[in-house]
């Protein structure tokens, strides 16, 4: 779910899409779209990064506030210019809470995986001349990171987001209510469980011989300076950091980054110049003059990868998942239309209204023949969704014209109307873009026409 961009493209590749397929177009191949050509915003994942949650974990229930920063988080109205038009939230760049390795928007690119923050596409203000993309971090744990950005200049989570909204992405001054929630939001999103590792990072006994091997390497002084080793900085009681910056001859200082779920978020270091553990490794061992063995280097590699992993590092999104992922949205307007907060209002209906539309798309209508079959069971889909939009939009027009009764009443109606439409979603599902096969060759129909569009 959340990726957003399909909408905003679709006028430039409807004269490619007509005879076949419908526009969801990834990457970006329309000269008419709002994102250069070529732009990939990894919108086909089907298998999406596991989103865990620390209250939840523990036990606990989703607070208002988490609710309305998880809605947010998806929703492209806090963003300005391009990226709103564009469809882009948060979400595009941190995929459930997780870095998006795919990300790539020529100009802003280098390479999958890296984004220049400080470019003209998305705010000329914040321009600075300077092609430097930096890696899309990960969320996961970041309560535990600070202080934050790649060199480490924002002390609090809170300015952090802020700046993203309105330097990075050119939108208007957030409202307290809107930094709490976001902060709120972020602070929740946990490391995910790894069997390999205990909580104050040792391995255990679910972890390979190398593995065990390269914990003690990691853990040994440097040859050439014994005051050194890899645990200094990755320092494993304390999410693997230091919370301090270093030059470690990559052309400035930059944050120790945690190793915990790593395995996931390349490329590494602060530019994205590697992309695998074992190019790390290397140039750790050449730049320190470490003396490392193949033997010991690929022992390290192992530590790398068992410290770095999760015990589900992906989940399949379905048709309950995206249903059970709105309901906590909306829920929000449970709380703001009592409080005629018009704001919160806007933003939920215009971003559980914008998702809606998302899930419509991903039951292929009738013009897609790249998908068999279903082709009644789609199409109610498709009304469903459209009579949630609108039933939202009606909340909307009643908040407006300041009609709170009317705006409860009809988001009653609108929590009704999910109930009758969902098990329409469950009965096509089977023909949609949440069933792997019909996902497969719908996009491989779809990367077909990118081609012939060249």
């Amino acid at each position: 779910m959340r990726s957003g961009l399909s909408q905003a493209i679709a006028g430039g590749f409807v004269a490619l899409a007509m005879a076949s397929v419908p526009v969801q177009a990834t990457p970006v191949i329309s000269r008419d779209a709002t994102l250069p050509i070529g732009s990939e915003l990894n919108e086909e994942l089907l298998n999406q990064p596991t989103e865990l949650f620390a209250a939840e974990q523990a036990g606990g229930k989703r607070s208002y506030l988490f609710n309305l920063g998880d809605m947010l988080f998806s929703s492209a109205s806090i963003f300005g210019g391009k990226a709103r038009d564009a469809g882009m939230s948060c979400n595009s760049c941190h995929q459930q809470g997780a870095s998006n390795p795919k990300l790539f928007v020529p100009g802003l690119s280098k390479k999958p995986g890296t984004f220049d923050t400080s470019g003209a596409l998305f705010n000329a203000k914040a321009d600075n001349g300077v092609f430097d993309p930096v890696t899309v971090p990960s969320l996961r744990g970041s309560k535990f990171l600070a202080p934050y950005g790649h060199d480490g200049r924002i002390a609090s989570l809170r300015e952090f987001i802020r700046n993203v909204v309105v330097n990075e992405f050119a939108g208007a001054e957030p409202s307290g209510q809107v930094l709490d929630a976001l902060v709120t939001y972020v602070n929740e999103i946990s490391f995910l469980p790894n069997e390999k590792m205990t909580p104050d990072g040792h391995l255990t006994a679910k972890a390979s011989d190398a593995a065990r091997r390269g914990e003690a390497l990691f853990n040994k002084p440097f040859r050439n300076n014994a005051s050194l080793s890899c645990a200094t900085c990755h320092q494993a009681d304390a999410a693997f950091i230091d919370r301090k910056v270093h030059d470690i001859g990559t052309g400035g200082y930059f944050k120790t980054k945690t190793l915990i779920n790593a395995k996931f978020n390349a490329p590494y270091f602060h530019d994205g110049r590697y992309d695998t553990f074992g190019e790390v490794v290397g140039y750790f061992d050449k730049h320190y003059d470490l003396g490392l063995t193949a033997a010991e280097q690929s022992d390290l590699i192992a530590y790398l990868d068992a410290v770095g992993d999760a015990d589900t590092p992906f989940t399949p999104n379905t048709v309950q998942a995206e249903v059970d992922e709105l309901t906590q949205f909306a829920s929000v307007l449970e709380v703001a239309i009592p409080a005629r907060d018009k704001e919160v209002i806007r933003l939920a209906v215009d971003s559980v209204g914008a998702e809606w539309r998302e899930v419509g798309e991903n039951f292929p209508d009738r013009r897609d023949t790249s998908v068999e079959g279903g082709v009644a069971e789609r199409m109610k889909a498709r009304a469903g969704v459209r009579d949630l939009v609108l039933s939202l939009r009606q909340v909307a027009m009643a908040a407006e014209a300041g009609d709170f009764a009317e705006a409860a009443r009809v988001y009653v109606q609108y929590q009704q109307t999910v109930a009758t439409v969902t098990p329409y979603l469950k009965t096509a599902e089977q023909w949609s873009l949440y069933n792997p096969q019909v996902h497969d060759k719908h996009f491989t129909a779809l990367r077909q026409l990118a081609e012939l569009a060249k």
